[in-house]
């Protein structure tokens, strides 16, 4: 999500498709894009490229990241992520000592014959596509994307979010297509441009021409093709859920043509139950396996950098849980983890909550803060008293609890038996889980 939308992903579950799943939603609301084809095999990667009858194609990489075209492409039996760092542009290098070379520099190729298609595809499939977004431990890449290539005149950029702010639903347009829109917000706010509008209303076009105007197109099929790529992509935005439609770039061909070049979608998962085909889009192979157990017991949860476990009720307090660990980790220690057991949790969720959090090596103690409004205390208690005796904590465990059945909750940890350090409120808390990290 672009920076300055204001909306963190970890306040809302979300999942993700691929490209071309994201150009044939785009294909039904009216958005034109490129002609191309989907392939999982060698095979079917040069029967695309005759079959789209393009002298030049594209093969794309199909994994849930951006920054392909600059990533690189290793053998995952030779790979030790170890070794990888980004630059500040987020381009991963290999140490000179490492040993190995990339495979393929870039997931985003360029084929003029068929052998060439048959070369990326065959060094792409099944490797591992390295990128800025995907950090040192990359994706492995199981399809491709074979379209047909465009001669382009003008690349721009469209985004449709949520400005919680504003209550409304955002649309953002740059005429810096191609390029990372942080980058451009941070370096030339100016470039931005914004309409917002109610989702259940809909984007009047008189908004999009002004984007248009906004980016100084002035041909009339140039205005009224961007139009046509605003107005279809607010109207998928709105209709299918979405938490995020990206399009960077939309491109004007030198044919005039306005397309879509490439296409970014994410769903708010809250709102899949209404969607049930869009469901059925998830891709669980590009999921971590920590982040797959949550979604199958309906937890939030998303991995960090950090070496302290959170189990939270509710997303704000998780995330302010979050925020007084760091605080007082004093850049030392800091959060493992995002995970909300939510306001409906039982003792099985808390059981696969802690299993989570177990399961990732960083953990060196866990959090425990509930907040007992609708969640019960003695609930989470008996839910922690089941994890340890079946999972086993090896960890220092720290539980704050506050609000309805919290003394009932204290009681039940008080007679476990389990070697639990009580916390009287959050900084409370905070102190007593870095300084159990601390030893």
């Amino acid at each position: 999500v672009p920076a300055f939308a204001c909306v963190p992903l970890c306040e809302s579950p979300h999942m993700n498709i691929h490209e071309y799943q994201a150009k044939q939603l785009f294909v039904e609301f009216g958005v034109p894009v490129v002609d191309g084809q989907m392939a999982s095999s060698v095979d079917r990667a040069v029967a695309a490229y005759r079959e789209i009858g393009s002298e030049v194609c594209v093969v794309k990489a199909q994994i849930h990241a951006g920054g392909r075209g600059k990533g690189h492409v290793f053998d995952p039996k030779h790979y030790d992520p170890e070794t990888v760092t980004l630059d500040e542009a987020g381009v991963p290098h290999v140490a000179a000592q490492a040993g190995f070379e990339a495979v393929l520099d870039g997931g985003v190729k360029l084929a003029r014959t068929s052998e060439e298609v048959q070369e990326y595809a065959t060094k792409m499939l099944s490797n591992l596509l390295v990128t800025k977004q995907t950090g040192p431990a990359g994706k492995i890449v199981n399809s491709v994307l074979i379209e047909a290539a465009t001669q382009i005149e003008r690349e721009l950029y469209l985004a449709f979010t949520v400005d919680r702010a504003k209550g409304r639903a955002a649309v953002i347009a740059s005429a810096e297509g191609g390029m990372d829109i942080e980058v451009v917000a941070e370096r030339t706010p100016e470039a931005i441009h914004k309409q917002w509008f109610q989702p259940h209303v809909g984007l009047w076009p008189f908004q999009a021409r002004e984007l248009a105007f906004a980016l100084g197109l002035k041909e009339k099929a140039h205005v009224n093709g961007f139009v046509k790529v605003v107005l279809g992509a607010a109207k998928a935005f709105s209709q299918i859920d979405a938490s995020l439609v990206e399009i960077n770039p939309v491109v004007i061909s030198r044919d005039g043509e306005v397309l879509a070049l490439d296409a970014k979608i994410t769903f708010d998962d809250n709102a899949l139950f209404r969607h049930r085909k869009l469901a059925e889009l998830r891709d669980l192979a590009e999921e971590a396996p920590a982040e797959r157990k949550a979604h199958d017991h309906d937890l939030a949860y998303i991995k960090l950098d950090g070496d302290i476990g959170c189990l939270v009720n509710g997303a704000g307090l998780a995330m302010a849980t979050m925020d007084i660990i760091q605080y007082h980790g004093s850049g030392l220690h800091s959060p493992a983890n995002f995970l909300d057991v939510g306001g409906g949790a039982d003792e099985a969720k808390v059981k696969a909550a802690f299993e989570i959090i177990l399961e990732d090596p960083n953990v060196k103690a866990i959090l425990v803060n509930i907040f007992g409004g609708i969640m019960r205390c003695d609930t989470i208690a008996n839910g922690v008293v089941a994890a340890s005796k079946a999972v086993g904590i090896n960890v220092p465990l720290v539980v704050r609890l506050q609000g309805n059945m919290m003394e009932e909750g204290k009681q039940l940890l008080r007679n476990s038996g389990l070697d639990i350090t009580p916390a009287d409120d959050m900084t409370d808390a905070a102190k007593k889980v870095v300084a159990a990290v601390e030893g």
